[in-house]
């Protein structure tokens, strides 16, 4: 990844949170949209119903097809997925795709607005299958050493990286169709110089948080191109809905 795509991707998150913070009240939002300078249209982020992961009554019922008997709805669960945002009604996930090769200056990416100064906790829920692997396993969303990652910005500007699989998750708890991960606050975040040292999550005095997915379908194991979120946790708390609007 080039260092000064980087740095203009971290400018336009500073910008949207800032304008975030004017609106966000009681919990954070997460506000996606794509880095596209040159305009290639081959990026996007978007929340959208149906892909998320079911939680609870009302979402995740399933309709069976009309039978001479009239049976009640039956509501489905995934296992990775007991507790999530109680604002979702339309089990909506969180899409970030890029299509084409990773070198294509662009990306997809969502706005934590107005974070906490101090993470104890990050974490979501990725759309792939639940075992043997893991988040390692190649099938379903991609989760590379490099995205989807978190993008963490401090007060004194400097910034520093937690990548789907680098470093691991402190935990991963497994579902049918989703994995739930969670880095704790003693979790070392990568600096973006070289020469940087890695920090504890916990000890980073936050100025500004997203998520940034910028590997594209030339990326193995899985060339997927995609990934599929849900249930975006900040300090245990989640948020599994937002804007939907999935224009370039």
């Amino acid at each position: 990844m080039r260092k000064h795509r980087i740095a203009t991707i971290a400018v336009a998150v500073t910008a949207m949170t800032a304008a975030g913070v004017a609106y966000a009240a009681v919990r954070f939002e997460v506000i996606p949209n794509e880095f596209d300078p040159g305009r290639s249209s081959l990026v996007q982020g978007a929340w959208l119903g149906g892909i998320g992961c079911p939680t609870e009554q009302p979402a995740g019922q399933v309709f069976q097809p009309p039978t001479f008997e009239t049976t009640a709805p039956e509501s489905i669960t995934d296992t990775a997925c007991p507790t999530g945002d109680p604002g979702d009604r339309r089990v909506e996930g969180l899409l970030l795709a890029k299509t084409g090769p990773t070198a294509n200056n662009a990306s997809a990416f969502a706005v934590v607005t107005n974070p906490p100064s101090t993470i104890t906790e990050l974490g979501w829920d990725i759309r792939k299958p639940g075992s043997p692997l893991l988040s390692g396993d190649p099938r379903g969303s991609h989760c590379g050493a490099g995205a989807p990652r978190w993008n963490i910005t401090t007060s004194d500007g400097k910034l520093f990286f937690i990548g789907c699989n680098s470093p691991p998750a402190t935990t991963q708890t497994p579902g049918q169709a989703f994995i739930r991960m969670r880095w704790g606050a003693g979790t070392l975040a990568f600096p973006q110089a070289p020469s940087g040292v890695p920090t504890a999550l916990g000890s980073l005095d936050v100025r500004s948080l997203s998520i940034v997915f910028d590997e594209g379908t030339d990326t193995g194991p899985d060339n997927f191109g995609l990934a599929v979120l849900d249930n975006i946790d900040v300090n245990t708390v989640l948020v599994g809905e937002g804007p939907t609007d999935a224009s370039g």
